[in-house]
């Protein structure tokens, strides 16, 4: 897509051994200012550029890569926004009667990315066990399904016992779904879909977030918060970040104490609280006894 639409057109007429230095940064500015891309936009186009001339120097058709001489926008953090429980267990009580509600559920209460959520299959469920295996997810596009970009993203969640009832709530809704359209119903065994079986298109998913995230009256927020909202209640409660980091699915522990590093502070205040309490007390407590 970011071939197609970007860099073909204003690239692809210069033959490869003549692009250089100056191209690819007059590129990167009117993307920046004329088609107002994000950084991060941006910078995934000069990850392609630079890996395809690095093709075209590993075969001989150029002697330097040109994109090694240039700097894409720095990419800023996102600011990134949580609610609390309260504000959290709100939304789900404006968000209960509405189809979409067992995907607001899930990423509250699991951590799951809307991706992941949008692919999940009843077959990655085990009811028993109380288990969500993710496998795969769904396209930005929704127009295909996809194994999970890593390894720790191909996970197992425990679920906790009301999004089990939650779920089997649903299952009723699905299965009554299926009888009433008949052979019009396309079963792709998805947990979130229409009313017919088809995958949710992310964006007719985001228009009922940002409709209900109004009808809240809620401080404002991406619907990938909602993960950030999952991770910061369970460190706020004590959780180990390496069982937050598993549960996210983040390639090391790293990632979780950097991108939640603005939730620790409190909590060293209380493990310094409680270890005197344990350690101190009880020594304390054979002195006495001496």
């Amino acid at each position: 897509y970011l071939i197609s639409k970007h860099i073909a057109p204003k690239l692809g007429h210069i033959s490869i051994s003549k692009i250089n230095a100056v191209h690819l940064q007059r590129f990167y500015s009117y993307l920046n200012e004329k088609e107002h891309l994000a950084p991060a936009s941006i910078s995934k186009i000069h990850n392609i550029i630079k890996a395809s001339l690095n093709a075209a120097y590993r075969y001989g058709f150029i002697y330097k890569n040109p994109a090694l001489l240039v700097d894409p926008p720095r990419i800023g953090r996102k600011e990134m926004r949580f609610w609390t429980e309260e504000q959290a267990r709100h939304f789900l009580n404006v968000a209960k009667n509405d189809r979409l509600y067992i995907a607001f559920f899930l990423a509250i209460t699991t951590g799951m990315r809307k991706g992941e959520i949008l692919g999940l299959r009843w077959k990655d469920i085990d009811l028993h066990r109380k288990t969500i295996t993710v496998n795969q997810t769904l396209s930005n596009r929704g127009d295909r399904f996809q194994e999970t970009k890593t390894n720790a993203g191909r996970r197992t969640i425990v679920l906790t016992g009301n999004t089990i009832d939650v779920l089997k709530q649903h299952y009723t809704t699905i299965k009554k779904e299926k009888l009433k359209n008949g052979a019009y119903y396309e079963d792709h065994g998805l947990v979130v879909c229409t009313s017919l079986g088809t995958p949710i298109i992310p964006r007719n998913f985001d228009r009922v977030w940002k409709r209900l995230l109004k009808k809240s009256g809620l401080p404002p927020i991406r619907f990938h918060d909602l993960r950030h909202t999952h991770a910061t209640i369970l460190l706020k409660q004590g959780i180990h970040p390496k069982v937050v980091s598993e549960r996210l699915g983040h390639a090391n522990i790293r990632i979780t104490l950097d991108t939640y590093s603005h939730v620790l502070p409190g909590l060293q205040e209380a493990a310094a609280a409680k270890f005197e309490e344990l350690f101190f007390h009880e020594k304390n407590i054979s002195e006495s006894e001496r």
